[in-house]
């Protein structure tokens, strides 16, 4: 019932109407609605939200992975808590992807998480998933609760890029820098991965969220931006620069359409590595990192 009254058709309605009136349409369903019998037809019947699941003449990849992402639903109540590890090293190195430790104040972050998480979960069950990356694991390790490590939870894989800051991929690789800027969400680093690699490889992970209660997932930027891009339905366009911020922990409450959402921010400072979408190119060509009538218009040659 609390499922369907928080549906668009009942919004600013009186509770107990919207009641009232979703009885009446089940009144009405059970006149109209009658039961597939027929043996030759496509169906699947699920029966208090997957305590029994009937499937029926199932064909091909695409209804199978439909029948997948059913038999992984649930409508019990549960919270999915974000945090990016503490700072490490290499963020405050401005340098991306690696392996590196925590930075001190990244563990400073770690020794206050299960205080933060305590006060907003109470005595609830929690598990808690991490990368198999050191400073995922090194941010987890005060907490008291389970713990899972994925390598499908791994940053986002730079390849030959790894371990560099953005300038010197912009000094060393130009041409990559500038194409990841036109199409951050496809472009994929020589020897690595892209945005669009890594929501193929996440899906599993997904797919596992989906059927569990309350889960705290200590991730990367590029890791949390997909998942939470999934749970909010943020276009392919937005997903990389969804703003996910160090020593921050969000917490999304799944709802019948959509997600609550509360962010938490933890009072210790770290560096700041969000890179905000760049301005569209105007209709002038830029050559060699100069517009091409930059010597008549001083204002066109700003770097980006």
């Amino acid at each position: 019932m609390e499922v369907k009254l928080s549906s668009p058709d009942y919004k600013d309605m009186d509770p107990e109407r919207a009641a009232e009136d979703f009885r009446a349409r089940i009144s009405h369903y059970k006149e109209a609605y009658e039961t597939i019998t027929e043996s030759d037809y496509t169906y699947i019947k699920l029966v208090n939200v997957g305590s029994q699941v009937v499937i029926n003449m199932i064909q091909g990849y695409l209804q199978s992975r439909i029948v997948y992402y059913l038999m992984n639903l649930h409508i019990l109540p549960r919270s999915i808590f974000f945090s990016r590890h503490g700072e490490s090293i290499f963020n405050l190195m401005g340098k991306i992807g690696g392996d590196s430790d925590l930075s001190p104040r990244g563990r400073k972050y770690a020794n206050a998480l299960p205080k933060l998480i305590h006060e907003h979960l109470g005595d609830q069950p929690l598990t808690v998933w991490t990368s198999t990356m050191k400073r995922t694991i090194q941010t987890a390790e005060q907490l008291p609760y389970p713990k899972l490590q994925w390598k499908a939870l791994d940053e986002l894989d730079a390849g030959v890029c790894d371990g560099m800051t953005y300038e010197e991929i912009e000094e060393k690789y130009p041409e990559d820098y500038a194409n990841r800027d036109d199409d951050k969400f496809n472009y994929r680093y020589r020897g690595g991965e892209s945005y669009r690699d890594v929501v193929l490889r996440l899906e599993p992970v997904i797919m596992e969220l989906e059927r569990q209660q309350n889960i705290l997932i200590i991730g990367h930027q590029a890791i949390l931006r997909c998942i939470y891009a999934y749970f909010h339905n943020n276009p392919h366009d937005e997903l990389p620069y969804i703003k996910i911020p160090l020593h921050t922990i969000i917490k999304l409450t799944p709802k019948a359409y959509g997600c609550a959402e509360i962010k938490y921010k933890v009072d210790i400072d770290a560096v700041d590595t969000h890179r905000p979408k760049p301005q569209p190119k105007s209709a002038k060509q830029v050559v060699n990192g100069r517009s091409s009538i930059a010597s008549s218009n001083p204002l066109t040659n700003v770097a980006s």
